[in-house]
């Protein structure tokens, strides 16, 4: 402790006596400065952040040094067009989007789902309209049904023969077991060679 009374605050460098005296990270504030660096609101032990010699609300610490991107908002959905100016952030404007003019499909294209063709009607299957059945990639409107009847299918609904995908009514009609106790009628036996 210097002479002439106390600590010197860590903000505005005058002597901090006891009575009014805040430590934080090994220094003396008076309890009017401890402020947050940006916001200037009152700090106390469980919503002050230090980097360097820097204190701040846990808020703008968080906006200034804390992680960037998606899924790191400040609250309850909220959405948040700051883009921490105010913090000295400075971002950089991203290049304008160019399109590849290349015109061979590449494993990211088969990756993506930009080159895998629909076995029913043979065209190409994308990311959106695709779902895998069978070992193929189909259109889920319009090709993902039932050979013989049409039904709509599921993935986990169907069942699939020689690359051809059927309901399960449908499947087992044509190729499950046949005789006396297999739904085939009132008891009918069936003999299929």
């Amino acid at each position: 402790m210097p002479l002439g009374g106390g600590n010197k605050c860590g903000c505005c460098q005058k002597t901090v006596y006891f009575a009014e005296e805040v430590l934080c990270d090994g220094r003396s504030f008076h309890k009017s400065c401890f402020l947050c660096m940006v916001c200037r609101k009152n700090l106390d032990s469980t919503t002050v952040a230090v980097h360097t010699d820097e204190v701040y609300c846990k808020t703008c610490y968080g906006k200034k040094y804390g992680p960037k991107g998606y899924g790191y908002g400040q609250g309850a959905g909220t959405l948040n067009m700051d883009k921490g100016e105010a913090l000295g952030i400075k971002h950089e404007e991203a290049a304008p989007h160019q399109p590849t003019t290349n015109p061979n499909p590449s494993k990211m294209a088969q990756k993506f789902g930009g080159s895998d063709k629909c076995p029913r009607c043979g065209k190409v299957v994308y990311a959106a309209e695709k779902v895998i059945g069978a070992g193929s990639s189909w259109h889920k409107i319009g090709c993902f049904t039932c050979a013989q009847c049409g039904k709509s299918l599921e993935s986990t609904t169907l069942s699939d023969k020689d690359g051809e995908i059927y309901c399960k009514g449908c499947y087992s009609k044509n190729f499950g077991p046949k005789g006396f106790g297999f739904g085939q009628g009132a008891g009918t036996l069936s003999h299929t060679q």
